[in-house]
Parts: structure tokens; sequence; C-alpha cells
């Protein structure tokens, strides 16, 4: 009997949605579990759909709709920080975190209202059960949030409405609806809460490492948005239009990010990167590092081209040669966290700025890199890169740091979350620097039994799971601050449950499996 990938998907899924309920057991938990029964209803419209060809904008092909497992995130990931900033009193950071259960819940509710718009005939029972889910959520809504709360949920959402507009506009088939609407709803909750501070700068307080991710984002997003609209209108590949790239680039990054980046951390980031990444001689070290394996990375990519070009009949990298840069990130994010993770995380904020930066210089064609860099990366493309943006490397730096990004820092005593919330902010070493690269590479050469419906082996899913029990336990030998408190059990059950997710999900692996490895060790 042939079974169908998106009904497993959801299973692992819905089993991941339990294990929150059980933990948390409040009026969100069981939002949660109405919202992902008319997600999975919602789904199937989506799918189909897609497959006839209804929809409004053009998505990412040869993947399901993926509405079931992006609609849990936000919420379930504010599920879990509300749990652990509640036990350790932050106030603040446990209204913060209801915050984005409901903006979650929200956006995926108006996701679900759009296919339910444009089916024909309109599915009854599906709009029943989506009314029934959205009454739920908008009764705990109305309990367990305040009217500037409430506003500051309709904010994102009035935020995802414009972008999604325009990001699918202009980057057809690039996306799933929902990939689109894990990326697009995370850029308009940070564009949101940047705005929010902004214009409260009296009351802005916390590490200012954390104000540079928001800031590059958002600076990001103009930079794109703005030259996307303008080469509309004009050639892009002159070196008219090129020079003027790089001086609007040069006056939004200087002119403009670095004073309202200031205004957070009191100084000017020059100085204080300065002062930040010569603090000492560790971090001296861990920089020079990470330039050498740049460096090793950059010469892997040029080496592969030049293989191409000198007559060899592959005219696309293997898996093996793209796991290189699995385990060229796992290098070095691994040091990063076990010595210093606070120049990690400005360091893998820079590195998604120059990514986003080159990726548009490709995109556009930028001279002097712009065909350069279309001839170097073509080579590395895969069934998921459809659309005109190549966001491989993109999506794999943000699976490694998001979990670094995301961990509740204010809610930890002393930086270090007890039991297996000791191993959060490995959830992306673990999920992809090695169960991800473990899976394809010894999936592709040796895997002979496939999980039934997709091209996933059995062997490499069970040697995805080995090979991390075993990162597990080199992490508790180099970094003293784990301490497990005899939680194995669970970490092994969330890594299981997070394998057999890589093995059923046609989504980027590389964004959904951190986040629920996340959610999963933060119980």
């Amino acid at each position: 009997m042939q079974i169908n990938p998106v009904y497993v998907e959801s299973s692992v899924v819905l089993a991941v949605v339990l294990c929150v309920h059980m933990a948390v057991w409040n009026q969100h938990s069981w939002s949660s579990i109405a919202l992902f029964i008319q997600a999975f209803y919602v789904q199937h419209k989506w799918d189909r759909l897609l497959r006839s060809g209804g929809a409004v904008f053009q998505f990412r092909p040869s993947a399901s709709s993926g509405i079931v497992p992006a609609s849990m995130v936000m919420p379930l990931l504010g599920l879990v920080l509300k749990e652990k900033c509640s036990a350790s009193g932050n106030v603040y950071f446990e209204r913060f975190s209801m915050v984005v259960t409901i903006t979650g819940m929200m956006l995926a509710l108006f996701l679900s209202l759009i296919v339910l718009g444009i089916t024909r005939p309109v599915p009854t029972n599906t709009c029943i059960i989506a009314g029934m889910a959205g009454s739920a959520i908008l009764y705990t809504t109305k309990q367990t949030l305040t009217v500037s709360e409430v506003i500051e949920v309709l904010e994102v959402l009035l935020i995802f409405v414009y972008l999604s507009l325009i990001v699918l506009y202009l980057l057809p088939r690039c996306f799933t609806p929902g990939e689109a609407l894990l990326i697009v709803g995370g850029i308009s909750f940070i564009v949101n809460q940047l705005i929010k501070r902004s214009l409260n700068l009296a009351e802005v307080k916390g590490d200012p490492v954390n104000y540079f991710l928001p800031v590059i984002v958002v600076g990001s997003l103009l930079l794109g948005v703005f030259f996307a609209l303008l080469f509309c209108f004009m050639e892009s590949e002159t070196w008219v239009s090129s020079l003027f790239f790089h001086m609007m680039t040069a006056v939004l990054g200087l002119g403009i990010l670095m004073p309202w980046l200031s205004l957070f951390i009191g100084r000017h980031p020059f100085m204080w990167l300065l002062d930040f990444a010569t603090l000492n001689d560790r971090r001296l070290c861990l920089l020079g590092y990470w330039v050498f394996l740049a460096v090793v990375a950059t010469c892997v990519v040029l080496h592969q081209n030049h293989q191409r070009q000198s007559g060899s009949k592959k005219h696309q990298a293997s898996t093996v040669v793209r796991k290189y840069f699995h385990l060229i990130v796992v290098a070095t994010y691994v040091p990063g966290l076990i010595y210093d993770r606070q120049l990690l995380h400005v360091a893998s904020v820079g590195c998604l700025a120059v990514f986003l930066f080159l990726e548009y210089v490709r995109y556009f064609r930028i001279r002097p890199l712009g065909q350069l860099l279309r001839q170097v990366l073509t080579l590395f493309l895969d069934e998921r890169d459809s659309g005109p943006l190549i966001l491989t490397h993109v999506y794999l730096l943000l699976g490694m740091s998001l979990p670094i990004w995301l961990f509740p820092g204010p809610c930890a005593p002393k930086g270090v979350l007890p039991g297996a919330g000791g191993l959060v902010p490995y959830a992306g070493v673990l999920a992809v620097g090695v169960g991800d690269t473990v899976a394809s590479i010894f999936g592709s050469t040796m895997g002979e039994i496939r999980w039934p419906g997709t091209k996933k082996t059995m062997e490499g899913t069970a040697t995805s799971v080995f090979a991390q029990i075993i990162a597990v336990a080199m992490f508790l030998i180099f970094d003293g601050s784990i301490n497990l408190n005899s939680s194995y059990s669970w970490i092994v059950g969330s890594i299981t449950l997070v394998a057999m997710l890589e093995a059923y999900t046609s989504q980027i692996d590389n964004l959904l499996l951190p986040l629920y490895l996340f959610i999963l060790l933060l119980l």
C-alpha cells in the first residue's frame, strides 16, 4: 500500500504538538491542537490547489504546501519559551512569548482563509473546522492578551500581508506556501519588533548583541525590495546601474543602519565591534580559525568549478560534495558554541549580511562579481533552487544559527538551561550539521531500504540518529556547562522524531529540523 509522505509528516508534527501540550497544558496549548487540526484540513486544499495550478502566485514545484509543519513552528516556539520564562520568573519575556504564540496562530489562520477563499467549490467541512479553530484562538487571545498586545499582533499581520504580496510577486517558485509563512512571518515579526523598540528608545535594554540581527534583516529587506522594484524599469547589468547599487548600499549601511544601530547599543557600531572582537586572545584565535575555514570553503567551490571546466562529465556537484560545506559549518560552529557563544552570535549575523549581499549581486548581475557568482554557484544547485534565487547556503546558515539567535538568555540562569535544555544551542549542529549530513551521505551511498512513499532510506535515518547521539556524547565531554540530569531518553526520542521528519518532509529541512529539535529540547 502506497503511503502518502504528507500524512507521515503531519503525524510527526502532531507528536511534537502533543509533547508540548502535555508539558504546558494551558489555553494556548489547547489552541495549538485546534490549529493543527484546521491546518491538516487546509493543507489538503492547498496541495490540491497547487497541483491544479489554481494558486494566485507561483510556488516551488515538486513539493507539498507544507502548511502543517510551518503553521506550528511559531505557536510551539512561543509555548516552550513561555514555559521557560515563567519558571525563571521573567514576566516581560513571558508576555512576549505569549505574543509570539498568538501571532503564529493568526498568521496560520490568515493563510488558511486565503486558500478557502479561492477554492472552488467552497469546501464546507474545512470552512467549519477552520471557523471553530479560529473561534477558539480568538477566545484565547481575548482571555490572555492585553489590548496593546493584540494591537501588536495585528501590526505583524498587516506587515505580513503586504510583505507576502511583494515577496511572492518578485520571487516566483522560490517558496512553498509553508516556507513563505515561516520566512515572511518571521521577517514581519522582526520588522515590527524593531519599529516598536525604535519608537521606545527609553525602554530599550538588554544585550547589545541582540540588536544586530533585526537591523541587518530590515536593512537587507529594504535593499532587496528597493532594487527589485527599481530594476524592473532599468537594466541592472550596466556599469552605471552597478555603481548606483554599490553607492546606495553604502548610503543605506553607513547613513541609515549604522546610526540606527548606534541608538540601541549606545556607541558607534564599528568601535563597539572592534572592542568586542579584541576583548581577549581567545576571540582573536576563533576569528583567525573561522577565516581559515572560509578560505577552505572558497577553495572547495573554485576546485569544483575548475573540474567542471576541465572537461568533467559531471555538471552538478554530488550530494557528498555539497555535504562538505555542512562539515565545514560544523567545524565552524562547534568551537564557537563551546568557547564563545556571543562572538558566534555576532559573527553569524555578519555572515548572513554578507550572504544576502552577495546573493543580491548575483541575482541582479551587479558588476564586477555578478556574472562570476552566477557561474560559480550554478554547480551547487539542487532541485529546491527552482526560483530566481539561490538560497541553499542561506538556509544552511539559518539552520545552524537560529537556535543560537532564539536562545532564551534572559530566562536562563547563568546563561545555561538545565537538563536537555543545555543542548538547545546545539540544535542546529545536531539536526543539520550532523543528522542531515550523515543521512544524506549514507543514504545516497549505502541505503537500500526506502521509507514508503519517499526517496529517503531507513539506513540513512538510522545512521543519522546514531551519529547525533555520538555528537551529544562528544558535546558532553568538551562542554562542561551541559548537565543533562538523566534526560537521555528524552534526547534520543527528540532526535528520532526530528530524523523521521527529515525523512518525510519535502520542505527546506535546513529550516524546519533545527526549529523542531529546538522546541523539543527546550521542554
